[in-house]
């Protein structure tokens, strides 16, 4: 045999703490057919700085598509089917990097994905360029050997093969076609070159995780030895491998015969169905009706066949609605007969590659008026790769190389619903089929109508009134995932274990939005001492830093007056130019000097925020700027007055003192203590601080301006006048 062996590789990925689906990085690789051996390479790295510890990073792994975690232990949306996926944990301690290898043999072929995260977020809110983050690295690369020549094995056909050694199994295929409800695979005539018992073991199928199905059978003597397979997976080749148990020099000789059952399907009336979906897209058109006779016939001709076919298939329509978004509609109405005699079937196509990373829901409706049978149930199951044509209370939903999902419906439960997280690409089956409790004989006349909803939507109900469906992107693969506020949590943004109550959120938000009125104050003193520009700022930082916390809520107390980003723009923009007014106030420059920065300070910052909003320099960057200018102009004034600038100790010790002491706590807080549980009341009292640290820091107005004089300015009937001019007398 002739092995090739591959290579694919990814870049590596700076990973994320844990909070929600986003976090964890995603790899996306496509395993060719025939490959006998897959090994991944896993490779870790972090940082060298010392903020760098020891970690422990997670990586899962799914075939078919991408892999469901919890690492928060959060709960799943009802009906949800979960099953928990394969990982393992690699540490990272002294060393700066970690190596390590995982191998899959017979790995199946297909779309396999990895996501690697690290532990769960602590929830600090930190500001960008305050603390420098550890990086941790990872990179996922995929080895596989593959078999050019593989053996294929035709039904019905005896094939004599070789095992050489034990080191060296052997490898064939075949291929199950489509309605095969049974496979058997027989093995015989095993003969050792030692003339010794023969022992050999077979492995049918392939190795998917997190579950796998591989079929084992151990094969001893020289008796024939079988194993049948119901509902193997249709329209795919099925690996088979034979490996030896006997001695290391000593070959086995066997031949191996596989055979199917095909079950014969029937329609029904799909020449009606055809002419219903013509009609329905492109209207009725003359001398339709020529069509009723034969329509007629080609019913009568399904009625008669549906006792003679293992499964009735129910035609079904895919229609694609928007990225990982599909409805299937049912040509013959949503409205499903269901017999006992045999079951019906829905093919629900989701082999496209692109639909794995959305949710697949499934609902089943009884119409309790169509059971004539009070203690008649519906059973049904929803399956990939093969639909189960046999459905009873002990099968279990499963079919040769996979676990399928039950649902049942009676006239006291008429309503059952199936939500698949991330279904795996393949061909996915809806099988419905009538039971009797006392045996199939007493409702073989007896039919349901049973409604069927399915479709595939990014997100399940739209994560709900507490969460976010986000598009996320990995190369051209696209998947969804929930993204909770307000303490809500879950896949689906449905457990409320730590959710918010209505009333904190108002509080929040009331604290939030409030507090910024603590700068009417300080609008208040700038206008009384004459500093009209500088109260017009504060104004301005208040109304969008108030309305902007009011839209920026994450629960039901949320109200925005315009675009999100725009009032998160304008407040960030008003931040940091009141800190720039309020310095260049106090360093007390010229007029014409003062106004000039004002707008030019204004127009860099509003540049700096459009290339990064939440840099900690936008902030930082003005404001030394503005203290350089105010120590210089300190430094001017006092070195022209001969003695230290402000001069008055009463304007150190009620004013200065109090202002710079109010800053630095609002900093301490708004860089090291807000968090996400927190940050309704630390941030307000970062707003409290910041508008009392500015009505302090505001200088006292100018000696020749006089303080605002109302009851002049205000005119009422009668108007004083007062001549300045002097009268000149000539003296004679």
């Amino acid at each position: 045999s002739l092995y090739v062996s591959e290579y694919f590789s990814q870049s590596a990925q700076k990973l994320s703490f844990y909070s929600w689906y986003g976090n964890a990085k995603l790899f996306h690789f496509h395993v060719p057919e025939d490959t006998v051996l897959l090994r991944w390479l896993l490779q870790a790295s972090r940082g060298k700085g010392p903020e760098c510890t020891s970690m422990e990073i997670t990586v899962h792994f799914r075939h078919g598509a991408p892999p469901v975690i919890n690492p928060l232990g959060t709960r799943f949306p009802a009906n949800a089917t979960v099953r928990p996926s394969y990982n393992i944990s690699i540490t990272l301690s002294s060393a700066v990097q970690n190596t390590t290898f995982v191998n899959v043999t017979t790995p199946a072929a297909g779309d396999w994905f990895i996501a690697a995260h690290l532990p769960e977020a602590a929830g600090r809110i930190e500001v960008k360029g305050f603390s420098t983050p550890c990086p941790y690295m990872f990179q996922a690369d995929m080895f596989v050997l593959r078999l050019t020549d593989m053996p294929v094995l035709e039904p019905g056909v005896p094939m004599p093969h070789t095992v050489v050694s034990p080191a060296k199994p052997l490898h064939v295929k075949v291929f199950v076609p489509k309605h095969a409800a049974g496979m058997r695979f027989q093995l015989s005539s095993c003969v050792t070159s030692e003339q010794r018992a023969c022992a050999v073991r077979v492995l049918l199928g392939s190795i998917t995780l997190p579950q796998s199905f591989q079929r084992s059978l151990t094969c001893t003597g020289s008796i024939n030895c079988s194993l049948a397979l119901d509902s193997p997976p249709w329209e795919k080749w099925l690996q088979i491998m034979v490996e030896s148990l006997g001695t290391a020099n000593a070959s086995v000789s066997v031949e191996m015969l596989a055979s199917f059952t095909v079950c014969r399907p029937g329609s029904t009336s799909s020449f009606l169905n055809f002419i219903s979906l013509n009609q329905s897209q492109a209207g009725a058109r003359p001398g339709a009706a020529g069509g009723s006779a034969p329509a007629a016939g080609e019913a009568a001709r399904d009625a008669a066949g549906q006792r003679s076919s293992c499964l009735q298939s129910q035609p079904v329509v895919r229609e694609d609605l928007d990225v990982v978004s599909v409805r299937y509609r049912l040509l013959s109405g949503p409205s499903v007969p269901v017999s006992s005699l045999s079951p019906s079937l829905l093919l629900l196509n989701l082999n496209t590659g692109m639909d794995s990373g959305g949710s697949l829901v499934v609902s089943v409706l009884l119409n309790k008026t169509s059971v004539s049978l009070a203690n008649a149930t519906v059973a049904a199951c929803v399956s990939a790769a093969s639909p189960v044509l046999s459905l009873n209370a002990t099968r279990n939903c499963s079919t040769a190389f996979s676990q399928g999902y039950p649902l049942s419906v009676n006239t006291s439960s008429a309503e059952a619903m199936l939500i698949v997280l991330y279904p795996q690409t393949d061909d996915w089956f809806l099988s419905l089929q009538l039971l009797c409790p006392q045996g199939q004989g007493e409702c073989s006349t007896a039919e349901a109508k049973v409604t069927v909803f399915a479709y595939l939507t990014p997100c399940f109900n739209d994560c709900g009134p507490y969460g976010q469906c986000s598009l996320l992107r990995r190369h051209g693969y696209l998947y969804a995932g929930c993204s909770c506020k307000a303490g809500w949590g879950g896949w689906s943004c449905t457990d409320d274990t730590k959710a918010q109550t209505v009333g904190t959120q108002n509080l929040a938000t009331l604290l939030l939005t409030l507090s910024n009125l603590m700068f009417l104050p300080a609008i208040a003193v700038a206008v009384y001492r004459y500093y009209l520009v500088e109260a017009s700022v504060y104004t301005y930082t208040m109304f969008f830093s108030t309305f902007y916390h009011a839209c920026d809520q994450p629960g039901v107390a949320v109200m925005c007056i315009m675009d999100y980003d725009t009032l998160q723009y304008c407040d960030f923009l008003g931040s940091v130019v009141s800190i720039w007014v309020t310095i260049l106030c106090m360093a007390r420059v010229k007029k014409i000097l003062k106004y000039v920065l004002f707008i030019l300070g204004t127009l860099l910052i509003a540049m700096s925020l459009q290339l990064d909003r939440r840099g900690v320099w936008n902030m930082m960057g003005p404001c030394l700027f503005a203290l350089v200018i105010m120590v210089t102009a300190w430094v001017h004034h006092g070195a022209k007055r001969r003695h230290c600038y402000p001069s008055s100790w009463k304007r150190w010790v009620f004013y200065l003192l109090p202002g710079i002491t109010l800053a630095f706590i609002a900093i301490s807080v708004y860089a090291f203590m807000e968090t996400n549980e927190n940050y309704y009341y630390t941030h307000s009292i970062w707003h409290v601080l910041v508008a009392c640290s500015v009505a302090f820091l505001l200088p006292p107005r100018d000696k020749h301006k006089k303080p605002w004089a109302w009851s002049q300015k205000l005119t009422c009937r009668y108007q004083i006048c007062q001549n300045d001019r002097e009268e000149l007398y000539a003296v004679t």
